[in-house]
């Protein structure tokens, strides 16, 4: 049996439209005595004419808004009507007569202007449910961005205090986007940045120190009980911390940072662990700073002189700067002052060159709401290392959120600290209420609808679709149902043609999340999706009623619930987000 996909629709409206137009391109070149002819057809002086090429991007077919006009729709007619020099429902009635005659096609029928409305055979549709099931897990995964290795940085806050609020929507928004890439083909590395060079870390370090020794705080210290856990900790760990500090203050500062450091950042990853967000490098900002041996460059320093190379830097006022206007940034940066302190934009160069030299095309920066200058600097850092700016890089800034009802955390004092939002939301909610919004949108919301168990709460509503499946699976295997039979051309009831037809459309809905780093795309899909199996739910049984035998349609149906499952269980996986079997 013939399955006919949407991509495999899109590709044969390409194929006829392409063979419609070199054949009338041929006849045209010819007089009717079948000679050939330097009149219409060609151009000025009797030129070829220029060459219309057909992708199928210019074929794509999407569903109807009334599904009585068929399956699929296609303005392809209407595209390129003009540039054949014909009436595009002329065009239309062409491309449907041949369409029509495409194996699992039941018709095609021009509607309006010219669009094609193409019904599909019913078990040409049907044929979805099997190939679904023995997908598994690799139904809607792609090869669009195979070859692709790309550098996706997030979250990257200070590892002064624990994750808050704000980042948890980059983390959610992240390695959801990181999912989507991968399901497209492309090789992604998630990288957490670490700021733990310059003045937050001296200030980080006296605090802990000072909550270590049991003194008074200074007068610039980072407020909240963490601060006290992490001097406890520290002071465990360093018991004759009170000794070295006696006979060596700054001995015993240094040592003090390095250790709340590395306990705060254990903490941090705990965190992004408990909330299904997974880095494969921590980068750390000290090792741009850090000289190699035998006096060899740090990598900032080496960077100056690879942006110099590329003809960007110039010095003025005893500064080193980076002619960044070259390249659309509203001021030049320095790079270094005349003190030979080394500035952020300076880490940030060197940072990029880094993942350069790693092997990275793309670079995807998602940043906060706060750092809208940074879109500037960044490219134009790209452009003077000598990459395509339009291609290489990418900057997403995303807007804040707040949510109704979160209590300001116990040790902070002055955040919402993220431990205490999975504590109170769970991860599945709050992961796929931050991925259900597009990352530029500013967010508020309601925690008391994110842990209800309504359908008003989007998140409950899909995974009870998915934990209807399992219930069926379970009931249909003690009804003596299995899937030892199929017959797709059975699956004919409204419900299922809708069914089917939105299980159809995951895989062009993962590929356009991907090209356009959009999870949220995802999301609506899986609400879309949840409602027609609900509704077929509602209207096809699997399961026998009563005495009656079991029959072929249950089987097939049970087919049906199980493709069903399997597009939910795999949508949600992009999204972080678990499918119970029981809800």
């Amino acid at each position: 049996m013939t399955l006919v996909t949407p991509q495999e629709l899109a590709s044969q409206l390409a194929r006829i439209l392409a063979d419609i137009i070199a054949e009338r391109s041929d006849g045209a070149e010819r007089n009717d005595g079948g000679e050939p002819s330097d009149g219409p057809g060609r151009g000025e002086g009797g030129a070829e004419p220029p060459a219309i090429a057909v992708t199928e991007a210019d074929t794509a077919v999407e569903r109807p808004k009334n599904r009585e006009h068929g399956d699929w729709a296609s303005n392809a007619a209407m595209k390129f009507a003009k540039r054949l020099g014909t009436n595009p429902r002329e065009l239309a009635q062409e491309i449907a007569e041949r369409i029509a005659e495409v194996d699992g096609v039941a018709g095609a029928e021009v509607a309006g202007p010219g669009f094609i409305n193409i019904t599909l055979d019913a078990a040409s549709a049907g044929e979805t449910a099997r190939r679904i099931v023995e997908q598994g897990a690799a139904y809607g995964r792609g090869d669009a961005l195979a070859g692709q290795h790309i550098n996706l940085e997030f979250v990257s806050a200070n590892p002064t205090g624990p994750l808050h609020l704000g980042h948890t929507r980059w983390a959610a928004l992240g390695d959801s986007i990181s999912r989507v890439l991968r399901a497209a083909g492309a090789e992604v590395t998630n990288e957490y940045y670490i700021n733990d060079a310059g003045s937050q870390m001296d200030k980080f370090g006296r605090s802990v120190l000072a909550a270590a020794l049991g003194e008074e705080a200074p007068e610039d210290a980072y407020p909240g009980a963490y601060i006290q856990e992490l001097g406890k900790k520290v002071l465990a760990e360093q018991p004759d911390l009170p000794e070295i500090a006696a006979q060596n203050r700054a001995g015993a500062l240094e040592l003090a940072q390095e250790l709340g450091y590395r306990q705060q950042l254990a903490e941090i990853e705990s965190s992004l662990e408990r909330f299904n967000v997974h880095f494969d490098v921590f980068f750390s900002e000290r090792t741009l700073h850090a000289k190699g041996g035998d006096g060899e460059q740090s990598p900032i320093e080496t960077a100056v002189d690879r942006l110099r190379e590329q003809g960007h830097v110039f010095e003025e006022d005893e500064a080193i700067w980076v002619r960044t206007t070259d390249f659309g940034d509203d001021k030049d940066r320095v790079f270094t002052r005349g003190n030979g302190v080394y500035t952020y934009f300076a880490a940030d160069a060197a940072y990029y060159l880094s993942k350069k030299d790693r092997g990275f095309g793309e670079k995807i920066y998602l940043l906060g709401a706060d750092h809208h200058g940074y879109i500037g600097r960044l490219t134009a850092i790209a452009g003077a290392a000598g990459d395509d700016t339009e291609k290489d890089i990418t900057v997403l800034i995303g807007q804040l959120v707040n949510l109704n009802g979160a209590r300001l955390s116990k040790r902070a004092g002055n955040i919402v600290e993220l431990d205490d939002l999975l504590e109170w939301l769970g991860a599945d909610a709050l992961r796929y209420w931050l991925a259900r919004y597009p990352a530029d949108s500013p967010l508020a919301l309601d925690g008391e609808k994110l842990r209800s168990r309504t359908n008003d709460n989007p998140v409950f509503y899909v995974q009870y679709a998915h934990a209807r499946t399992r219930a069926v699976d379970r009931n249909a295997a003690a009804a003596g149902v299995d899937r030892s039979a199929f017959a797709p051309e059975l699956l004919t009831h409204e419900t299922e043609t809708e069914l089917l037809g939105k299980l159809q459309e995951y895989p062009s809905i993962v590929a356009g999340a991907a090209e356009l780093r959009e999870p949220h795309r995802i999301a609506r899909y899986l609400e879309e999706l949840a409602a027609a199996f609900h509704r077929w739910y509602d209207n096809c049984r699997v399961i026998p009623q009563g005495d009656e035998p079991v029959e072929d349609l249950h089987r097939t149906r049970l087919w049906l619930n199980d493709a069903a499952g399997q597009v939910i269980r795999n949508g949600l996986d992009l999204l972080g987000v678990s499918a119970p079997d029981r809800l």
